[in-house]
């Protein structure tokens, strides 16, 4: 079922590992540049949204194709692709430690998501480890910027 050994398709490397060019980089700039702080802040908890919902909707995309799924099973894949958006989307309205934390919680449930569907679907043998390795530096991102707009001084 799973192959940890097989290597991710070229395309999956750049884009997944590219896309975590802006976690890194806003959360390292929220420490960079204090004044702006809040922007960076903002501009990270809106990208962790955006990506938390598009987590989401793959597994929209696994209970549309993914050989192995009972009607059940289907039927449970798609109403869990969809609490990730319903996660991301009050993380915007809230503080950004808040925000961030329930960001890096949907990750999480997402990635505890992903590990059950795998035990009842075929996906493919790259697919949890990169999960995993995005999941941690996402996460760890968002609590780091979180962390670091927290301790930026008033000006």
């Amino acid at each position: 079922m799973h192959d940890p050994n097989r290597k991710f398709p070229a395309a999956v490397a750049w884009l997944g590992y590219g896309g975590l060019l802006p976690f890194v980089g806003t959360a390292v700039m929220i420490r960079l540049d204090p004044q702006s702080a809040d922007l960076w802040s903002r501009a990270l908890i809106g990208y962790g949204a955006v990506i938390l919902s598009f987590v989401g909707a793959l597994h929209w995309g696994f209970a549309m194709a993914a050989p192995g799924l009972d009607g059940g099973r289907r039927d449970r894949t798609y109403g869990w692709s969809v609490v990730p958006a319903l996660l991301a989307w009050p993380a915007m309205l809230l503080p950004a430690r808040q925000g961030a934390l329930l960001l890096v919680l949907g990750f999480v449930l997402h990635l505890v998501q992903d590990h059950w569907l795998a035990r009842r679907a075929t996906l493919p043998g790259w697919y949890l480890p990169l999960r995993w390795r995005l999941t941690v530096v996402a996460g760890l991102s968002l609590l780091a910027g979180a962390s670091w707009a927290i301790n930026v001084p008033a000006t």
